[in-house]
């Protein structure tokens, strides 16, 4: 008695099934509303210093393409297979500045995996769940009562021009953090700018004081980095 035994060929060509239309629309509209949600949350709940509202500007896009992949991947044992060899010949670029932004982008993918898999429930209910952690650990956990992080710039001119070393001392006496951004210096100028985190407003206040003890023409520019998300 002779079996009929299926090629390889066959095998891969059987493990497949019509992706229902009306479901994928479902769940494209649910990762849309989610990761617009998503986005909100990072904006104005997140800590990075870049520039949050253009990142947030990627989540739909990222997470509706996931869903799309894994949609159309999992209909077919034969696609499934062949995006092992697409992915490893593709290299992404991302400039990921502060674990933040990677943390949410991988929940931002987790989104669109879960609904391309068709797990509704799960995914909305652990995408919400989530998000609010998030917003009850920055309200009440991790929620100082001053959280700005500013560019300062120090213009200083002849004759009383002042030194390097004498701002950073100030800045060391006042700040939480510093970080020279640019230094530019001559005969009769000096100018230089700095990424720095006072603990409170008495802080910026005594620091400014300070300057001012040093130079009588100097000028203090503060900027909030913050701002520009």
């Amino acid at each position: 008695m002779q079996t009929n035994m299926p090629t390889f060929e066959e095998f891969l060509s059987t493990q497949s099934y019509q992706v229902p239309v009306g479901g994928f629309i479902v769940n494209l509209v649910i990762v849309a509303i989610l990761t617009l949600i998503l986005g909100k949350v990072y904006i104005h709940y997140g800590t990075a210093l870049s520039n949050r509202r253009m990142f947030a500007k990627n989540f739909v896009i990222i997470s509706m393409t996931t869903m799309f992949i894994i949609t159309v991947v999992k209909s077919s044992l034969a696609l499934s297979l062949g995006l092992v060899g697409a992915l490893s010949i593709v290299r992404f670029r991302t400039a990921i500045k502060e674990p933040e932004e990677l943390a949410f982008l991988f929940l931002n993918i987790a989104i669109g995996l879960g609904l391309g898999a068709d797990q509704r429930t799960i995914t909305i209910v652990a995408t919400l769940a989530i998000l609010t952690i998030i917003i009850l650990r920055k309200k009440y956990i991790y929620d100082p009562k001053f959280d700005q992080n500013l560019y300062l710039t120090i213009l200083s001119q002849s004759p009383n021009k002042i030194e390097l070393s004498q701002i950073v001392s100030s800045l060391n006496k006042y700040c939480i953090s510093v970080n020279l951004k640019r230094f530019d210096e001559t005969n009769d100028m000096l100018e230089s700018t700095f990424l720095v985190k006072f603990e409170n407003f008495e802080q910026i206040e005594l620091f400014k004081n300070e300057l001012n003890k040093l130079s009588k023409s100097i000028k203090i520019t503060f900027l909030d980095h913050q701002s520009t998300y």
